[in-house]
């Protein structure tokens, strides 16, 4: 209410033109430019810290995820270790085509390959190691998403039948390349009168693949499944079979329907089972981290309050002045209150700008990193990934910006209500 007794709206045009003024006077004007310009910086460093996080832990989730299910089984069906009628020890399948046809007759099955798999020896240049083999079929093979369509691959999968696909990890430790020949070595070789000697045999490298996880690339190689069946002595018979669903998080729901499918003495064993306590964990790591980004934010929103306290001390006499002149109180907090908005306003938005930055340009900046640091910035061997994955989501850039924006108004509401509340009087007494 002014002295005439006519209202004015809030937010008026003259109330922004106070702020406005305040926000860029001089320090020797009675201003708190240094002040304004800390607050709005670290409002700034603390969103782009917080988006940024986000991202790159959105990216690992993902990315992880995409992997777990684009180069894995959703769910395997292998045998639970019986005694047959000669009392002989089952752990294998037998009339495994009969078996993979109901099994891609359950509703819901997308994919029923059966399998052959071993950890063998491998020998290739004088070098030495340890890998998993997959024996499985041309066609199967084709289902496997991040096999058939790796991040990097040398070769054609087309070539499959005639020799073995091997990772990118492998290829490197052994030094192979297309063309090359790999030595196999398993324990269970040739059965003889003498016992079970080893087994050694040589193929063709014909498809290396890199689908980005280290810990695929560096220990599989995949074999056609009739050439398995001879190597690990499973004529015949398979270990178990591989089964992908239409939607992977409801595998929990697909383990009877897959266990009737197969008869008894099958077990299932899912994604969830192998990797879902790590996707939780990720899940969990994500909410402290955005706790604890959220106390930064709110250190940084502190900075508007400190501000605006010697702003409101640096203005006592214009507050004193222009309540007498009608000004009413809320007005006077509406001003204040533009001033500390407008630093977490601004500060939000450019904090908000470089986080996406940061998180599409991800991979040039790490290579600078990289490259400063001379090296070693980023381990594939430890963190799995060959590189650091970061991917924005609508939702964490929302989540950053209301948390921002919702705690530099509350922080601002003080020190304005302060100013609100001044006295004229006392204001002007000293003046």
């Amino acid at each position: 209410m002014s002295s005439s007794g006519r209202t004015t709206a809030p937010f008026a045009g003259f109330e922004w033109m106070i702020a406005w003024r305040y926000l860029r006077a001089k320090r020797r004007e009675g201003g708190v430019s240094v002040m304004t310009w800390i607050s709005l910086v670290g409002i700034m460093l603390a969103v782009f810290a917080l988006i940024a996080t986000l991202a790159v832990r959105t990216g690992f989730r993902v990315e992880f995820t995409n992997t777990i299910l684009g180069a894995n089984a959703h769910a395997t069906v292998y045998v639970s270790p019986h005694l047959d009628e000669d009392g002989f020890t089952v752990q294998t399948f037998t009339g495994y085509e009969k078996l993979a046809e109901s099994l891609a007759a359950v509703p819901g099955v997308v994919r029923a390959a059966p399998i052959v798999k071993g950890q063998v020896m491998v020998s290739a240049n004088g070098r030495n190691g340890g890998v998993e083999v997959f024996g499985e079929k041309y066609e199967d093979l084709l289902d496997v998403p991040l096999i058939v369509d790796p991040e990097t691959k040398i070769g054609a999968i087309e070539n499959f039948n005639n020799g073995v696909a091997i990772g990118t990890g492998v290829a490197r430790e052994l030094g192979l390349t297309l063309g090359d020949k790999i030595t196999l070595i398993s324990p269970e070789g040739v059965k003889t009168a003498f016992g079970t000697s080893p087994r050694v045999s040589a193929y063709e490298v014909v498809y290396i693949f890199g689908v980005g996880r280290y810990d695929i690339d560096r220990t599989r190689v995949y074999m056609p499944l009739e050439e398995a069946q001879v190597f690990f002595n499973r004529e015949g018979e398979v270990d178990e079979f591989e089964v992908m669903i239409d939607d992977p998080d409801n595998v929990d729901a697909m383990i009877d329907p897959l266990n009737l499918a197969v008869g008894p003495n099958a077990l299932v064993w899912t994604w969830k089972n192998s990797s879902g306590s790590f996707l939780r964990a990720l899940q969990m790591e994500d909410n402290i981290m955005f706790i604890i980004l959220s106390i930064l934010v709110l250190i940084a929103s502190m900075n508007i309050v400190s501000g605006l306290i010697m702003l409101v001390k640096n203005k006592g006499r214009d507050v004193g002045i222009l309540r007498t002149m009608g000004l009413t109180e809320g007005s006077i907090l509406r001003v204040f209150f533009i001033c500390g908005a407008s630093i977490g306003v601004v500060g939000t938005l450019v904090g908000v700008v470089l986080g996406c930055l940061f998180a599409i340009y991800i991979d040039p900046i790490f290579e600078v990193v990289n490259g400063l640091a001379g090296g070693g910035v980023w381990d594939p061997s430890s963190r799995l990934l060959s590189h650091l994955p970061a991917k924005l989501e609508l939702g964490d850039v929302l989540k950053a910006v209301a948390l921002s924006l919702s705690l530099s108004f509350i922080v601002t509401i003080f020190p304005a209500r302060r100013a609100a509340r001044m006295n004229p009087v006392e204001a002007l007494r000293y003046e």
